[in-house]
C-alpha cells in the first residue's frame, strides 16, 4: 500500500515554525517512503477562515519547496460529513446533550469533589423522547457527542512507541456544536478516510485525541492509519515556547531574508540526533529521515541558531542563484562582490551594507591621519586585481614599520569604515583607487 499523509492547517492565520515544523515532518516521511502528500484546508470554521490565509499557506509552502499532490478544501465536503454524522447516530453513538457550559462546569466540579474523574456522565444518554422536546422547547439546542466504546486503544507509535489510552477515563468528544458547527476531530477522520490516508504524524499533544479517533475510525468501518507522535518545540533553555518565537510567520522569515533550505534543515534537524547543519535539498533531508532519530524530548528552537544555519547556507551559495534578488535590494555588484562579502552576512539584505562599503560614500574612521595618509602615498595607481591589497600592505609595513593590528586595522577602518568584515584582498578592487585614495585622506567617498 502506497504511504499517503496529509498536512491540515487552518486558514485563520499565518504559517509559523510549528506548522512548518509538522509539515515537514509529514512530508519527509512521504518523499523517504515514494509517497504522496495531501494539502487540506481546515476551513470549517467559515467565520475566520480567510481566502487570503488560504493563499499565504499556499505561497509559503512553494516557496518552502513542499509540493503536494493532492488538495482539498473541508469547507467542500460538508455533505460528506453530515452522511458520518447520521450514521453514527443511527448507530447510537452520536447522542444530543443539552446542558449549558455552566452546568457542566458544575458536573466537573462535583466529580472532582467527590474524588472521581471530571469526565461526563452521559446523563444526556437517559433523556426520553419527551424530555428532550421540553428542553428544546426552552429554547436549547442539543451539542452532540460521540459514545467512546471504554475499550483500550493500543498502537505502535512512530516515534513513542507502544502506546495505550484508556477510552474510559475519558469524556465522550463533542463532535458538533449547537450552532450546528462541526468541530475537528470528525470531519478528519472523514476525510482520512475518503482520502485514504495511512500515516498521521503530528505533536505529541494530540496523543490522547489518538484513543477518541481510533474508536471513530472504527465506528465508521474503517481501518485507523498508523500514527506519530512527536515533541513540541521549547525556547532555547528549555522554556516554554514564547507567543513570539511560536507565531514567528514563515512569510516574516521570508521578508526578512531567510532562505528555504535554512528553514528546512534547522526544523528538519531540531530533536534528532542529527546535527543541526545546513542541507543542500529536501532530497537530503528526506535520505536522512527517520523517526528513530526524533528523540522524546522537546525540541529546543533557537533563532539565532537558525540564523546560523542561514548563514552557512548563504556562504554555499552561487552569485547566479542570487542574482535576482541581489539586484532587487541594489546590491547586484557583480559575482566578485558576492563571492568576497557572502562569508560576513547572515541573511541576505545585509548584503546592503556591503555595497555601501564598495560603491560608497561612507566616512571614513580615522584615528591617525598621519598614517593613513602616509599609506594613501603608497598606492598603487590604476586596476587593482587580487594581488593589489598584499602589495600595498607591504609598501605601507615598509613605510611606516607597523605590524599586525596596528597595520590592518586602521586601513581597513579607513578604507571601509568598519572594525571587520571581509577579507580585504577581495574588497580592495571593489572599492578601487579613486575612492581608496579619498577614504584614506579622510574624505567621503
Amino acid at each position: 500500500m502506497s504511504v499517503r499523509l496529509r498536512f491540515a492547517p487552518s486558514p485563520t492565520g499565518k504559517l509559523h515554525v510549528g506548522n512548518v515544523r509538522t509539515a515537514l515532518l509529514n512530508w519527509l516521511f512521504a518523499l523517504r517512503e515514494g509517497g504522496q502528500m495531501l494539502l487540506r484546508i481546515d476551513d470549517t470554521d467559515i467565520a475566520r477562515s480567510t481566502a487570503e490565509y488560504e493563499k499565504g499557506i499556499e505561497d509559503d509552502l512553494t516557496w518552502l519547496g513542499l509540493k503536494w499532490n493532492e488538495r482539498a478544501n473541508q469547507s467542500r465536503r460538508f455533505v460528506q460529513y453530515e452522511a458520518a454524522a447520521e450514521r453514527l447516530k443511527s448507530a447510537g453513538l452520536l447522542y444530543p446533550c443539552y446542558e449549558t457550559e455552566d452546568e457542566l462546569e458544575r458536573k466537573r466540579k462535583i466529580a472532582q469533589s467527590r474524588g472521581r474523574p471530571p469526565i461526563y456522565d452521559r446523563a444526556a444518554l437517559n433523556l426520553s423522547v419527551d424530555e428532550r422536546k421540553a428542553l428544546e422547547a426552552e429554547g436549547r439546542k442539543a451539542h452532540w457527542r460521540f459514545k467512546l466504546s471504554g475499550a483500550r486503544r493500543d498502537w505502535d507509535d512512530l516515534v513513542r512507541g507502544r502506546q495505550s489510552i484508556d477510552t474510559a477515563s475519558l469524556s465522550d468528544p463533542v463532535l458538533i456544536r449547537e450552532d450546528g458547527a462541526f468541530l475537528y476531530t470528525l470531519p478528519s477522520v472523514v476525510d482520512d478516510v475518503d482520502f485514504g490516508i495511512t500515516h498521521i504524524v503530528r505533536g505529541e499533544d494530540h496523543v490522547t485525541n489518538t484513543g477518541v479517533q481510533i474508536d471513530i475510525f472504527e465506528a465508521l468501518g474503517a481501518k485507523s492509519p498508523g500514527f506519530g507522535h512527536f515533541p513540541l518545540l521549547v525556547g532555547a533553555e528549555g522554556e516554554a515556547l514564547s507567543k513570539r518565537i511560536g507565531s514567528m510567520a514563515v512569510a516574516d522569515l521570508r521578508a526578512d531574508g531567510y532562505e528555504p533550505m535554512a528553514l528546512l534543515s534547522h526544523l528538519a534537524k531540531l530533536g534528532t540526533s542529527d546535527p543541526v547543519e545546513a542541507r543542500d535539498s529536501i532530497a537530503q533531508l528526506a535520505a536522512e529521515f527517520s523517526f528513530d532519530k526524533i528523540g522524546r524530548a522537546p525540541a529546543r528552537f533557537d533563532p539565532e541558531e537558525l540564523k546560523r544555519v542561514n548563514a552557512a547556507v548563504l556562504h554555499g551559495t552561487p552569485y547566479a542563484v542570487v542574482k535576482a534578488r541581489l539586484a532587487k535590494l541594489g546590491a547586484d555588484l557583480g559575482e566578485s562582490f558576492w563571492n568576497a562579502v557572502r562569508a560576513n552576512i547572515s541573511v541576505l539584505p545585509e548584503v546592503t551594507e556591503w555595497a555601501e562599503v564598495v560603491k560608497g560614500p561612507i566616512t571614513p574612521v580615522i584615528a591617525d591621519a598621519s598614517f593613513t595618509a602616509t599609506a594613501a602615498a603608497q598606492l598603487p595607481t590604476g586596476a587593482y586585481d587580487a594581488s593589489s591589497w598584499a602589495a600595498f600592505v607591504e609598501r605601507v609595513k615598509a613605510e611606516t614599520g607597523a605590524k599586525g593590528k596596528a597595520l590592518f586595522m586602521p586601513l581597513r577602518q579607513a578604507l571601509t569604515g568598519r572594525d571587520h568584515g571581509p577579507d580585504m584582498a577581495s574588497l580592495f578592487p571593489l572599492i578601487g583607487e579613486d575612492k581608496a585614495r579619498k577614504r584614506l585622506g579622510g574624505q567621503a567617498a
